[in-house]
Formats: structure tokens, sequence, C-alpha cells
């Protein structure tokens, strides 16, 4: 139980909110163990339980608004930034996208619950227009569950080591090295699915000036819009006679794809990730000529490419407008 708990009572309260701090800006610093030690400590009177909860919920929403800034000001290119340390980029910018479009507020609730959410979740509220005040009370509440309920495994675990002493010197002896072992484990196993998956896109992708050129030859192409709909509020305009689809109705739409003709799919995701899943999905499904595009709608603007404007979207968060009185 050496570490963390030696170092928490060195550094105390100061070593808590910096660890968790750290950790909730998107840095893969574990915090759940030093909440649990701190917890563990408390009910040893070793540590005030009212000031660690204080210490480690005032972490989280500087962070998180901190999060809910930059995503109200940057948008989906904060999603970007922050998803390309993940196992699966296409899955951490789309399933909180959904999470976000279906449960709203109560996705900052229980994003602290979920794996790779806690961090999406207030950049996604920023972008998406909640109100500053209705993102305070709903993330304060969350964050309050998350650091609670972690402080008060640590005083039950606290209880059971007062009771059988040779628990700790047990705990002691292995838990520092069995999380060295877990992050090192962590980080292989993302390096190793990682490099697989980039090995598969970098076979099937397509570049911009290639589409350029066999738009202006007239060829038959057909241009798959893969981006969430959140992300078309911003910027209501898509690649010349694309067809926006969501990857969850594929099923549903694929009678509109053409067999007959190459496919071209692109996103605003890290790497292509969701344009490259879609398209492996797609030739499992008897579509022989798919492949994404380099860069995506970002590198296609960026570029200088023509667009099409499409209807504006209206965000799915709903922002209070001041009254004619105001």
């Amino acid at each position: 139980m050496e570490l963390p708990t030696h170092i928490l009572l060195t550094y105390g309260y100061l070593l808590l909110f910096l660890w968790v701090l750290v950790e909730q800006f998107g840095l893969p610093l574990p915090a759940v163990p030093v909440l649990l030690a701190a917890g563990a400590l408390a009910s040893q009177h070793q540590l005030s339980l009212p000031l660690a909860f204080a210490s480690g919920l005032a972490a989280c929403l500087i962070a998180d608004t901190a999060w809910f800034v930059i995503g109200r000001r940057y948008g989906h290119h904060v999603l970007r930034l922050l998803c390309k340390l993940s196992l699966e980029p296409d899955i951490c910018v789309r399933q909180t996208q959904n999470s976000f479009a279906s449960r709203r507020s109560l996705t900052l609730v229980i994003a602290k619950f979920v794996p790779g959410l806690a961090t999406l979740a207030p950049p996604v509220a920023g972008e998406n227009g909640m109100g500053v005040e209705q993102f305070l009370v709903f993330d304060g509440l969350g964050s309050a569950l998350w650091v609670g309920g972690l402080l008060a495994g640590g005083w039950l675990f606290g209880d059971a080591l007062k009771r059988d002493p040779g628990v700790l010197n047990w705990v002691g002896r292995f838990s520092g090295g069995l999380l060295i072992l877990g992050i090192f484990a962590f980080f292989a196993a993302r390096l190793y699915r990682r490099r697989a998956f980039l090995r598969k896109l970098v076979d099937a992708r397509l570049e911009p000036e290639d589409l350029k050129r066999q738009l202006d030859a007239g060829e038959s192409v057909f241009i798959v819009d893969l981006r969430h709909p959140l992300e078309l509020v911003p910027e209501p305009y898509t690649l010349p006679g694309a067809l926006h689809l969501m990857p969850e109705a594929l099923a549903s739409r694929l009678e509109e794809i053409p067999r007959d003709r190459e496919i071209v799919l692109y996103c605003t995701c890290p790497n292509e990730a969701t344009a490259a899943k879609t398209a492996m999905i797609l030739h499992k499904l008897g579509f022989e000529r798919v492949r994404p595009l380099r860069g995506g709608f970002d590198e296609w603007k960026r570029l200088g490419y023509p667009l099409q404007a499409i209807p504006p979207v209206q965000p799915l968060v709903q922002v209070a407008l001041p009254s004619a009185s105001a």
C-alpha cells in the first residue's frame, strides 16, 4: 500500500488534487488508486474525508470546465486531438456523440464511470451549445458521485485493514508492481491494436487529389458523408453530390448505395477511422470498390476543393435565448 498511500501521506491534498486534475485533462495517469488510497487513509483518520472529497471534486470541475470552453470554441477539432490516443478512434468519437445525442445531460452524470467518455463529454457539451449553468450542475453531480464513490470504497477497504493488519503488508508488497504491470500491459495492447488498424487503413485510402481528378473527369463516383449530425451544425457543407449517412443506419440504407460504382467514404475522425471501419463492413457485405478518403472532410476543405451547401442542422441541445426584455 506504499504506492500511492506513502506519497499521499507526504504531500496530502495537493497531490490528490493534481493527480485527479492531470487524469481528467486526458493523460493516462490513473486516479482511481489515489482516490481509493485517500479513502483508506481517511478511515484511519490520517486524512480528512471532506477535504479529500473537495480536492478531487475541484480537480474534476476545473478540468471539465476547461474542456467545455475548448469544445465550444474549437468544436470537433478538439475531439480529433483527444481521440488520437484511443484504441478505437472511431468508436471513441461516435459513441460520445451518440450518447450525448440520446441522453444529453445524463451523459455528463455517467461520463466518469464510462472508459473514454470522461474527457470527451465536456467538449461535446460545449460544441453543442449547452448552457454553462446546466453543464456545471450535471457535470458536478457526476463528478461528485465518482469521487465520492471511490473515496467510500477506500474507506471500506480501510476498515478491512483495521480488522486484519496483515492485509496492509501484503498489499504494500505487491500493489506498486501490479499497478506498473497493468499500465505497461495497457500501453502494449494499445500499440499493437493501433498499428494493426493503421496497416489496414493505409492500404485502402484514396487521396483527395485523385478524387478531385475523378470528379473533374466526370467519372461515376459515389461519395458518402459519414459525419455525425452534430458535426454539421458549425459546418453545413458536404462534398459535391455526397450522401449523408450515419454508420449506425447502414443496414437500413444499403439499397441507396450502388454496387457498380466506386464508393468513397469520408469523415472527420483521426486517421479516417470511421470511414475505414465502414469500408471494411461494406466490403464484407459484397461492395468491392470501397475506399476511405485520406484526411476526410478537413483535408478536402484545406485544399480548397469545392463544397456543396446543405440546409443548416439544428443542434441537439437547445440553447436558452435571452428574453425580449433582457
